[in-house]
């Protein structure tokens, strides 16, 4: 899972156009305000073992958070920071339970329309952490800095993707 964070004072969104994956009942608008907006995409090599995707990505979302001091995060799904995305329906699933997980770990959440695309403004904190970027493993259960990359090699061949 590849996750582009922003420590911001505002973020805001409204569906404009579903896409053919679109979730069928979307929150139409939405804002947060002082919050951690979390683009999220989803990759194919996340369907290897979800629950550990799962378990890794809310671990290391919390790590930061307490870091910010923050408690309040917009999950946002976004496709483009990745080229082998997960399929949807799992996709989807893995969304919707780090958004269970985080609320159960006593973060407020909310999660932005999956598959629609969407017009949206953020007004970020500007500080030396407000940027972030995190990889999720679901080979090794938490960040990636490269090491399970002969795993992933191993797990594409195996599925036929190499």
């Amino acid at each position: 899972m590849k996750i582009l964070g922003i420590h911001a004072d505002r973020v805001w969104y409204k569906v404009t156009k579903k896409t053919k994956i679109a979730e069928p009942e979307p929150i139409p608008e939405d804002e947060m305000l002082d919050c951690v907006l979390l683009f999220c995409c989803v990759e194919k090599s996340d369907e290897v073992n979800p629950e550990v995707t799962v378990s890794a990505t809310v671990e290391s979302i919390c790590v930061r958070l307490g870091r910010l001091k923050a408690k309040r995060v917009m999950l946002f799904p976004y496709a483009h920071l990745a080229s082998d995305l997960g399929c949807p329906g799992i996709s989807q699933w893995i969304l919707k339970t780090i958004q269970a997980r985080l609320s159960e770990e006593g973060v407020e959440t909310k999660r932005a329309a999956f598959g629609w695309y969407k017009e949206f403004e953020i007004k970020s904190k500007g500080h030396p952490m407000a940027d972030f970027s995190m990889s999720v493993c679901p080979f090794i259960g938490g960040a990636c800095e490269g090491e399970c990359c002969p795993k992933k090699q191993e797990h594409l061949e195996i599925i036929g993707q190499s």
